[in-house]
């Protein structure tokens, strides 16, 4: 890595934000946990401070030594992280008298290389109880808004340059936010925005060589977008020591499992077919309940995976496609943020095989993900293919899985897929599928009644699958799409769509 931004993280929801926004300049920004030490090298060309939902006052609030880290790199803080440099060198913090949350009109009060090409005056968001009544006397006001003089701050001389904003810069909602940390990377950090794609697989294909030497590597493959790029890397730095092995657990989704293993047998890749769908229809028998189901297909998996792997005596390294998103949500490695639920790609396989763990993609976003897919030259159709859960559509059907209510589900989810294609709607949709109700209905089809089950639609946009909204799809299509499965599909007689957003819903039910 030629150059990076550490991201320090106090819990903030935006923190993500935070390094997408650095990440987008082409500059490698990293989520580091404010717990542990900071690791400042060479590459490190400055710190962002995240905001927290801490007071800087709070008993246990997090004080990391921010003045010695201050003596070595440029430093921004943002919302919580300029209340502590504020309190640190001497200011003073206390609750505001009225909550500042929402849009404030911020007004530059003083020239600046970090207002370079900003409005004198821009729309910002804020969300924070304290307000810094007091500034030390080492550092001067550089904006204010109708509510707080402070609005941001700078040293008035230090080793290298300080800055402190009460407003969140990251969000959408500041409408020149951006600029303000494009310009913090570039004419306060140096940086010169190496990070590109390219440089990425360059700098992982070495990392990888490195790290497996000539040794050999064996990988579950999925066909999801994360296994098939993170294969791609391991492929382009070992060539055919990569051994992949795609396990047919029953639960894909329609023809599936022969149109990937085609996939990647155009794209070079060493991949072992293993259709297993009788152990895993018969482990799953009776079993109704969602977490059991995940457990039961996660440890036949891992049975069925390391018995295939015994042919492969001399690998010693796994790879996975984990990515940020999974990271996050599977540990809380972030501060004091809080851990949302175990995930499937990060545990399990390493422990039980005693394997070391090859992750090129540990630290990316999926979009990120998707742009070195496309550097890789890997092919569209998989590249661009929504997220699939691992537990396959064992989640999406509500109650006990079994093979006919799988085949049921597969011919609906595909009506609904092919046409969200057809019409031009897949690649505005972050991900979609059908799920299988535990409920039957009754319905008239001709002069019979009838009593089948009930399919819910599901179609959601997001950027990286931590928040999303339900698609606003046409009236008409979904019209089309409920006919057509009414229609085609014995067994089923209603279908519903969902409209809830992540949070509080998830984007799956199970």
């Amino acid at each position: 890595m030629q150059e990076k931004i550490l991201i320090v993280d106090f819990g903030s929801q935006y923190t993500q934000l935070i390094a997408r926004a650095v990440r987008e300049c082409q500059v490698y920004g990293e989520i580091v946990p404010c717990t542990r030490p900071l690791l400042i090298d060479n590459t490190v060309k400055g710190i962002i401070l995240s905001g927290s939902p801490f007071s800087v006052n709070d008993a246990g609030s997090p004080h990391p030594p921010v003045q010695a880290w201050a003596s070595q790199r440029p430093i921004l803080g943002i919302c919580y992280g300029a209340q502590l440099m504020a309190q640190t060198w001497g200011g003073s913090v206390a609750r505001s008298q009225h909550r500042e949350y929402g849009r404030a009109v911020l007004q530059l009060t003083a020239q600046d290389p970090l207002w370079q090409g900003m409005s004198s005056f821009s729309q910002v968001w804020m969300s924070h109880a304290d307000t810094i009544v007091q500034l030390p006397s080492s550092f001067e006001p550089i904006a204010s808004t109708g509510q707080i003089n402070v609005a941001a701050f700078r040293a008035r001389q230090s080793q290298h340059p300080l800055y402190g904003l009460q407003f969140h810069p990251e969000v959408m909602h500041s409408t020149e936010g951006k600029t303000v940390i494009r310009n913090f990377l570039f004419l306060i950090c140096g940086c010169k925005g190496l990070w590109t794609p390219q440089s990425f697989i360059e700098e992982t294909t070495s990392r990888i060589r490195e790290q497996v030497g000539d040794d050999q590597v064996i990988m579950a493959l999925s066909g999801g977008v994360d296994s098939t790029v993170a294969a791609m890397l391991i492929h382009r730095a070992i060539g055919h020591r990569l051994h992949g092995i795609f396990v047919n657990h029953g639960l894909l989704r329609l023809q599936e499992y022969e149109q990937v293993m085609r996939a990647y047998h155009h794209m070079g890749l060493d991949v072992k077919g293993v259709d297993a769908s009788a152990l895993f229809f018969a482990r799953l028998k009776g079993i109704s309940d969602p977490e059991e189901k995940r457990k039961r297909i996660g440890n036949t998996f891992i049975e069925v995976f390391q018995q295939e792997a015994k042919a492969f005596p001399q690998a010693h390294f796994l790879g996975q496609g984990t990515i940020y998103p999974d990271v996050i949500e599977s540990v809380s490695v972030n501060g004091p943020s809080v851990t949302i639920k175990s995930h499937h790609n990060v545990g399990g396989l390493p422990e039980k095989m005693q394997l070391k763990l090859v992750e090129p993609l540990r630290m990316l976003f999926k979009d990120e993900v998707r742009r070195v897919g496309e550097t890789l030259g890997i092919d569209p159709q998989i590249l661009h293919r929504h997220p699939f859960p691992g537990p396959g559509l064992a989640i999406r059907i509500l109650g006990e899985v079994t093979p006919e209510k799988v085949q049921l589900l597969q011919q609906a989810d595909a009506i609904f897929v092919d046409a969200l294609r057809e019409k031009g709607f897949y690649d505005q949709v972050w991900q979609a599928g059908a799920i299988l109700l535990p409920v039957q209905t009754v319905g008239v089809m001709g002069d019979e009644r009838t009593y089948e089950y009930v399919v819910a639609l599901r179609a959601v946009t997001s950027r990286d699958g931590m928040t999303a909204d339900w698609a606003r799809l046409p009236d008409e299509f979904l019209a089309e799409v409920s006919n057509a499965i009414i229609n085609q599909v014995k067994g089923i007689n209603r279908v519903v769509y969902d409209i809830s957003s992540k949070p509080p819903a998830t984007i799956e039910w199970e």
